[in-house]
């Protein structure tokens, strides 16, 4: 059933999908690539209240480039254990702040970053959502696994309870 939400309702829904599944692809247009993009997998660190996302990157990194040369990234997110997808299209920036990165800091990203929040090749991403569209079920796995068995003995059609809609946030 298509689903379109708006303003907080949309906010709300972005943010939950989102925080739970954390890992997105990440995808860039390669310069002078004529329609190629490059893709990678990329851990979300913070989502604003206005739904402005961030990832820490390597300033020297190609990504760092690509957002540079097209500010045009394009994200998605898939958690299939809880059938919750989100594709999203926005406006991605370098930021440098040093107050900024110390904000968003978190120890896990040490792993990647030893020296730290201060760390001189340390950025941050921040894409700013323009597009964004979501799938989710209403029911679990489980319960779906059970509604296809019945519909198999019964002979009636299962159907899925989900949502999917526009995202205007």
């Amino acid at each position: 059933m298509e689903k379109n939400l708006q303003q907080d309702e949309a906010l709300q829904k972005f943010k939950k999908i989102v925080e739970e599944v954390r890992i997105c692809m990440f995808i860039t247009n390669v310069r002078g690539g004529e329609g190629h993009e490059h893709t990678r997998p990329m851990a979300n660190v913070a989502v604003d209240e206005d739904g402005t996302l961030w990832f820490y990157t390597d300033i020297r990194s190609i990504k760092v480039e690509e957002v540079a040369t097209d500010r045009e990234v394009h994200l998605t997110f898939a958690h299939p254990g809880k059938e919750s997808y989100l594709d999203l299209w926005g406006t991605g920036s370098i930021v440098t702040d040093r107050a900024t990165i110390k904000e968003k800091w978190s120890p896990v990203v040490k792993a990647y970053f030893p020296n730290g929040a201060d760390d001189p090749n340390l950025a941050l991403l921040k894409v700013r959502p323009s597009d964004v569209y979501y799938w989710e079920s209403e029911t679990g796995k489980m319960m779906q696994f059970i509604k296809q068995a019945a519909a198999a003995v019964t002979k009636n059609p299962a159907v899925a309870k989900s949502a999917e809609g526009k995202l205007d946030i």
